[in-house]
């Protein structure tokens, strides 16, 4: 089964909890505070994986949920940090954030991974707040949560040559003819329903990775047809090998057919347009007027890469073969001069950590939000009155305080965070 599109839920480790531990040794007086740091929670990593082909492996589990770090222990031992969950998906895979569709990552490469959720941090123990104000702290921290969101995992093939066209124009038979693999070839439209690739090789040794897509049909830029969701895979392909079926013994015009599916490709992604293009005439063993492939360059124009042949007979398949792979090297040329002579570098905005948001509820109470506040809050000990003291400093520093009172709270007035609640006092 090819799966090229899936949405799953990724959960990155929290990290452990610091601990509130003292010395406790004979003939040693106020040994002080020994609370260790907990682990760092694990890590979310994709990794790219060549022996893959499709994201079956995610449509049957689709929620990850890294492990949490080790709590701290006494005598200042760390927790043990967790392992990062790495999970294969196939070259050609695009990470997107489903909440604002932000693009995490786009692996192509074997080997190749990428951070998407990070572990949370481990809390720190009372030993790591010892000061000459105060030797002996009360508290420690929580773990940082780990990050969880929504992804989906967009599977764009790693081919060099895409065969395009309607259905039942031909593309099957070329990709069986020319290669070893094996797609279903029938006579009614529609056979192919999922994308198929094989290596081909021409008569000089050079060789290429070729895909069959599913046929296309008008409106498919607007999800109408098979193929649709298909158009993707077009992205990844340096040369476009357009198929259309020069025999019109369907009724068909070769022509507006061809038409059809270049304004397809434009709406889609204009930049589809200016990839290279080879049309391919096929069927020509079933053409009675050899004048219709010197209309059909006519009404096209001569000056495109146009070339008949007939799959089914393997009549002019090695000519399209050489030609195919002389496109490949001159695309590749192209591409080093740009990569040679264009430097680009995208400076991402990054929000101000310490941002802060009150709004209030229909109760009348005043909520606080922003990330800053909020991993504060989580990684605060609540059940310990010097770690609450200590999150009240924090609230006061950042201009929490000031922020409430520019709002008009009074004392009394109730003040929530993530659900906690905390009453407000001058």
């Amino acid at each position: 089964m090819f799966v090229d599109q899936v949405k799953i839920f990724l959960k990155s480790g929290d990290g452990g909890n610091g601990l509130v531990a003292y010395r406790r040794e004979k003939y040693v007086p106020m040994g002080g505070p020994a609370g260790g740091d907990g682990g760092d929670g694990a890590s979310i990593i994709f990794e790219v994986d060549e022996g893959l082909r499709t994201l079956l492996d995610f449509r049957y589990q689709r929620h990850f949920k890294a492990k949490r770090g080790e709590n701290g222990m006494s005598s200042n031992m760390h927790g043990k940090n967790s392992e990062p969950l790495i999970l294969k998906v196939p070259p050609g895979t695009v990470i997107k954030k489903v909440e604002d569709g932000e693009t995490l990552a786009d692996l192509t490469t074997h080997g190749q991974q990428a951070v998407i959720a990070k572990g949370g941090r481990g809390g720190r123990g009372n030993s790591r707040f010892a000061s000459s104000r105060n030797p002996a702290p009360d508290f420690a921290e929580n773990g940082e949560p780990g990050e969880e969101f929504e992804v989906t995992l967009e599977l764009k093939l790693m081919a060099d040559v895409g065969l395009i066209g309607f259905p039942s124009v031909g593309k099957s038979t070329i990709l069986n003819s020319v290669s070893r693999a094996k797609p279903k070839i029938g006579a009614y439209h529609f056979t192919t329903i999922a994308p198929n690739l094989g290596v081909v090789q021409s008569g000089d040794g050079r060789s290429f990775v070729m895909a069959d897509l599913p046929g296309l049909i008008e409106g498919a830029a607007e999800g109408s047809g098979l193929g649709h969701q298909f158009l993707r895979h077009i992205e990844r392909t340096r040369v476009i090998v357009h198929v259309v079926d020069i025999s019109e013994m369907e009724g068909r015009d070769a022509v507006e057919d061809y038409h059809a599916i270049r304004r397809e490709l434009g709406e889609y992604n204009p930049v589809l347009l200016e990839r290279p293009e080879i049309i391919v005439l096929n069927k020509t063993d079933l053409l009675e007027d050899k004048e219709v492939i010197d209309l059909f360059i006519e009404e096209v124009g001569s000056d495109k890469e146009i070339i008949p042949i007939s799959a089914a007979t393997n009549e002019n398949l090695q000519p399209l073969l050489y030609r195919i792979a002389d496109a490949l090297d001159a695309a590749e040329e192209a591409e080093v001069e740009i990569d040679e002579t264009e430097e680009r570098v995208v400076y991402r905005h990054e929000k101000d950590p310490d941002a802060f948001k009150i709004s209030r509820d229909d109760d009348g109470a005043y909520v606080v939000s922003g990330p800053s506040i909020e991993r504060m809050f989580m990684m605060t000990d609540f059940n310990r009155d010097a770690a609450v003291r200590r999150f009240a400093r924090q609230m006061r520093s950042m201009g929490i305080d000031d922020a409430l009172r520019e709002r008009g709270i009074q004392t009394g007035d109730t003040v929530r965070i993530l659900g906690g609640e905390f009453e407000f006092v001058e």
